[in-house]
């Protein structure tokens, strides 16, 4: 009798300490992160399990979040999160400068420490790295700070002073911001290839000279409302991002064809978002309609386009798959049979909400009989 009790708890040990880890491990890597905290505290041998794997701690979510600020710092002070790659902090509440600069300064005590020890041991100071920084964050790719409020200039210098290796960023609707933050990221972080300012409006020509003279591998760019720059900072772009595939310019019309005629040195672009482009003609429609490769192109509210800037961008663009001409009342069937003809065989999408020059009746004849077409709200 002890010993069948003896043996079944053997077997409970084996169980609590081998089984159910390793189920975890394989299951865990589907879970949300906080369901994956709460699994630390069920065992000493889940916790040792989980913390052992690196894989599983490469995304920090504080996204609408209360305190996060706090959450932050103490997180990263965790020795599971030295390799996060992942940080968004999406409209998160309570983050400011001054949390980024708590972080900057635990990356300075451990840098001194490791300049102590490394004087200690009689190592040449020259095998430290210039950007040489805290285990937690010189992994970290993509930092989200969209909706993000509290964060200035100074709090973008903080954070992009220890990330190195950063590759995404995205600070969506922050009027803090202003060409000195992006100096700051210019100057700190080298290998960035998607950039969001969408809502920055404090930033200005001068940032877009900047972002042209250090990320020429830059592929995905979002400017939507920022309502400062001009067509002289967005030429900048044009001649020195030739590797962009995304461009969202939504919501800002101080662009005029002067800046739209260079468009054609983006080879590479596949996504273009002039909404609200009210200074947009025909001819600066034909100079878009040189980016052959160009998959969607918004061209909402873009009120002074026709017919003849619509045909060539068919004629130019036959991969395009979405196409808005939402409110533009100056295009008719003409367009539409344009389009019927270059762009057949890959258009899937097209909103002609608001374009009363196209008559319903025939619209629907011509592109259903031709086209494969999301057009039910068409009037």
């Amino acid at each position: 009798m002890e010993e069948r009790e003896r043996a079944n708890e053997e077997e409970g040990v084996v169980w609590n300490r081998e089984t159910v880890p390793r189920v975890l491990e394989i299951v865990s890597t589907r879970l949300p992160q906080r369901d994956l905290i709460s699994l630390l505290l069920v065992s000493p041998w889940i916790h040792r399990t989980l913390t052992s794997h690196p894989s599983l701690w490469l995304v920090l979510d504080f996204r609408e979040m209360n305190n996060a600020g706090n959450r932050l710092v103490s997180t990263l002070s965790q020795l599971r999160y030295k390799h996060v790659k992942q940080i968004s902090l999406e409209f998160a509440q309570d983050i400011e400068d001054k949390h980024f600069d708590i972080i900057k300064s635990k990356v300075r005590i451990k840098f001194q420490s490791l300049v102590c020890a490394v004087g200690v041991m009689g190592i040449s100071m020259l095998l430290l790295p210039d950007n040489a920084c805290s285990d937690s964050l010189q992994n970290l790719e993509s930092l989200n700070l969209n909706g993000c409020q509290k964060i200035s200039d100074r709090g973008v210098e903080a954070i992009t002073s220890i990330c190195p290796n950063l590759k995404v960023f995205s600070i969506y609707w922050n009027v803090r911001v202003t060409d000195t933050g992006i100096e700051h990221l210019v100057k700190n972080c080298k290998h960035i290839v998607d950039l969001n300012l969408s809502g920055c409006k404090n930033i200005s020509d001068k940032s877009l000279q900047l972002i042209a003279d250090n990320y020429q591998h830059l592929e995905c760019l979002n400017l939507t409302r920022c309502i400062k720059l001009t067509d002289g900072g967005l030429c900048k772009i044009f001649v020195k991002c030739s590797y962009l595939h995304s461009l969202n310019l939504y919501a800002v019309s101080s662009f005029t064809d002067e800046a739209y005629k260079k468009i054609s040195l983006l080879t590479e672009l596949k996504f273009l978002d002039l909404c609200g482009a009210q200074n947009l003609t025909d001819h600066g429609l034909s100079c878009i309609a040189k980016c052959n490769n160009l998959v969607s192109l918004n061209l909402t509210w873009c009120v002074r386009v026709t017919d003849e800037g619509v045909i060539p961008l068919a004629e130019g663009c036959t991969s395009l798959e979405f196409l808005s001409l939402f409110g533009i009342v100056g295009v008719t069937d003409k367009c539409l049979e344009a389009l019927s003809k270059f762009c057949s065989s890959t258009i899937t999408t097209l909103d002609v909400n608001g374009c009363i020059g196209i008559k319903a009746y025939e619209a629907g004849e011509i592109l259903g009989r031709q086209m494969s077409l999301m057009h039910g709200n068409m009037r």
